[in-house]
């Protein structure tokens, strides 16, 4: 019998658990991507169904209703309208939080009036004890003309239940819960007539949202049904409130809360957790916390990864047979590769410890606590939840800034959220930290190099801080937007909602940078290996001359020909030919070659310097962090990676701009090559002044 499949949607109010069921139903068969067209995330997963049917689940963006406000809501308009839509729905889950049924009941009856099959998933049900609510399954799945799930997406419970519900997806009624031709009927009755084949609601959507899958041009049913913004808007606050009158007309007949049970534990930790003052000493605790652990913690993971790849690489030369393969695979390929692998445990401690506060419910008060401080700066606590969102990665949270109406705000966002430290940042930190930072603790608690880390993330959280405060007086773009954000109930966080989080992004930032990094490691590699002239050709020849007199041993006299070869190979004369102008930052031409590669991805940085040193030196067996630590300048007999050229190279890393993805993301986002060009030349140029000054004055 062959598998059937269902294209299942999940939808929802934002903080309903609908990550929760989608986990809960797809495990780890999950891809993330962005949507045709938008850059706004989507979440597709796979899952096995009683009866041999499979189900292609995606999990959509969150929406209080179809009245869209935002980019990421719109998408989820688009995809119900579209019926061509690979991606269109056979059954749509309405998955909504047992404690806010009246407000998500609201998005359930929008979508039954656009007749699709329509499962409401009632979750957090192990909750109803505590909030002494009781609820008439029976009842509320007669008035609301569905089948209803009761899970426990914490627990697992009820989702065998709702697997059987979506694979009967076709008995369930289409039929609308209320009749929105009512609030002007002459209005609809005029609409329906002029388009009698297609759904009145659907008609309706297309009229209010900026959208336009429907068979006839969007442009027609305008003009020929034109009404003033005003007009509109009264007319959906007028649906809004019959669908109200409805919902309220269900809830007393199938909810019932005891009002009695105490529910002021969550406000009583609100007080602290938001406090003016203890707030924000219990959140800078915290990120202390994290990056003290993110060094502590992951050292012992690192050392042995370091360390292996290290031997491989010396297994490989040893046992392959001599060639240029066998040298691009010892000296190109496993150092690249290990130059990033070596950094998955402080990446996935962070994203760890990321998940935790977003699963807990901590991340919403963090937002909430830090608008009063935005909006001294020109922006509001919507821009927030980018720069947060940049502590993974700047990409998605550039396209994160779609929430923002303003476009003014949007814009300054849009600029200044590369300066957040992302998790590209960190490998490059994180060697560089432990290469000129001491392993010294402060009054027995400090951690130098987690304290280290920690001001470099608040660095360039401070940056961008400043530099929306001085766009905001550049701009002379007018509008303000209100910061209004729900704050969900606290609750502790799942482990299979942590892991699988912390699984997938970490696996992305593995797989997205291992790519690179191959390619990269390959192209330096030949880069190094190979080169022009009799300089490099006939390095042998040379260093014998040149030592003669000074009897060498064996292995000087191979490291002095390697050093030669390296010189005066392909990547040694551009490296040569850009030190005049990172010479006073104190880099050499090694680490210059590694800033320019690292423009395709930040951490590719140190799998550059893996790769040069590999094919620049003799000892296969050294670790990258020792063949980083030994490196020597020839002129001034100094180590490249001191305490001058360490910090500069780190504040050169929190201010430039070293990602040609981020570029991309923010032309794609402002539609124009101004902004990210501006971006580029202002915050390099920053970082460059910066390290300059750091360099010289710490020399």
């Amino acid at each position: 019998m062959s598998v059937q499949n269902i294209n299942v949607a999940l939808i929802g109010n934002p903080n309903v658990g609908k990550t929760s069921v989608f986990n809960q139903l797809t495990g780890l068969n999950q891809q993330v991507g962005n949507y045709p067209g938008i850059t706004v995330e989507k979440k597709m997963g796979f899952c096995k169904l009683p009866h041999n049917f499979k189900a292609n689940i995606l999990d959509l963006p969150g929406t209080y209703s179809l009245n869209a406000s935002s980019m990421d809501e719109s998408v989820v308009i688009e995809l119900l309208l579209n019926k061509n839509d690979k991606l269109y729905p056979d059954v749509a889950l309405v998955v909504t939080d047992v404690e806010n049924l009246k407000r998500n009941l609201l998005l359930f009856t929008q979508i039954k009036d656009l007749e699709i099959p329509t499962i409401l998933v009632i979750n957090m049900a192990d909750r109803m004890e505590q909030k002494g609510i009781t609820l008439d399954i029976e009842k509320l799945e007669e008035r609301l003309n569905t089948k209803i799930a009761l899970v426990s997406s914490r627990k697992g419970l009820g989702i065998e239940a709702l697997k059987e519900l979506i694979v009967t997806y076709k008995t369930l009624s289409c039929e609308p819960c209320t009749i929105v031709s009512n609030i002007d009927p002459e209005y609809f009755k005029r609409l329906h007539s002029t388009f009698p084949d297609q759904l009145l609601y659907k008609l309706w959507l297309v009229i209010t949202q900026d959208v336009n899958f429907l068979k006839l041009e969007r442009n027609e049913i305008r003009s020929t049904f034109t009404r003033s913004h005003s007009d509109l808007k009264r007319l959906q606050q007028k649906e809004t409130i019959k669908r109200y009158q409805f919902i309220n007309e269900v809830l007393k007949e199938g909810l019932q809360v005891d009002a009695s049970v105490a529910r002021d534990f969550r406000s009583k930790l609100d007080r602290v957790l938001t406090h003016k003052f203890f707030g924000y000493l219990i959140f800078f605790a915290i990120l202390f916390l994290i990056f003290q652990s993110i060094f502590e913690w992951s050292a012992l993971p690192m050392d042995f990864i370091d360390t292996t790849f290290a031997d491989l690489s010396a297994v490989a030369a040893e046992k392959l047979p001599s060639g240029i393969l066998t040298d691009l695979i010892s000296q190109g390929i496993i150092p690249g590769i290990g130059g990033i692998l070596i950094f998955i445990p402080q990446i996935a401690f962070l994203f760890l410890f990321i998940s935790v506060l977003e699963e807990s419910g901590y991340m919403s008060r963090v937002v909430f606590l830090m608008d009063k401080i935005m909006r001294k700066f020109g922006l509001s606590g919507k821009s927030v939840v980018p720069l947060i969102s940049g502590t993974a990665c700047a990409i998605p949270a550039i396209m994160a800034t779609r929430n923002i109406e303003n476009w003014k705000e949007r814009l300054i966002t849009i600029l200044v959220t590369p300066f957040t430290t992302c998790s590209a940042r960190l490998p490059v930190y994180a060697i560089i930290i432990a290469l000129v930072i001491p392993d010294k603790r402060i009054f027995g608690i400090l951690n130098l190099q987690g304290l280290t880390l920690m001001l470099l993330y608040l660095l360039g959280f401070g940056m961008a801080i400043l530099s929306s405060y001085v766009l905001n007086k550049i701009l002379k773009i007018s509008g303000k937007t209100y910061f209004v954000v729900e704050m969900p109930n606290y609750k502790m966080p799942l482990f299979k909602n942590v892991a699988i989080n912390v699984i997938e992004k970490t696996k992305a930032f593995v797989y997205g940078a291992g790519k690179i990094i191959l390619a990269i490691s390959i192209i330096l590699w030949f880069l190094a290996s190979y080169g022009p002239g009799e300089a490099f050709n006939n390095a042998e020849t040379i260093v014998k001359e040149k030592f003669e007199a000074q009897n060498l041993s064996e292995l000087e006299l191979e490291n002095e020909i390697a050093s030669q070869k390296i010189e005066n190979s392909y990547i040694g004369i551009m490296g040569r030919a850009i030190e005049p102008v990172i010479q006073p930052l104190g880099y050499d031409w090694k680490i210059g070659i590694a800033i320019i590669s690292s423009f395709a991805a930040r951490e590719v940085f140190v799998g550059t310097l893996a790769t040069i040193y590999s094919v620049g030196g003799t000892d296969n067996e050294a670790t990258i962090k020792n063949k980083m630590q030994e490196e020597v300048n020839p002129v001034t007999g100094q180590k490249i990676f001191n305490l001058a050229s360490g910090v500069s190279l780190l504040l050169f890393y929190a201010f430039a701009l070293q990602c040609a993805s981020t570029l991309a993301i923010t032309k794609k986002e402002t539609n124009s090559w101004r902004w990210p060009i501006i971006q580029l030349v202002l915050m390099s140029g920053f970082a460059y002044v910066t390290a300059l000054i750091a360099y010289q004055v710490l020399h």
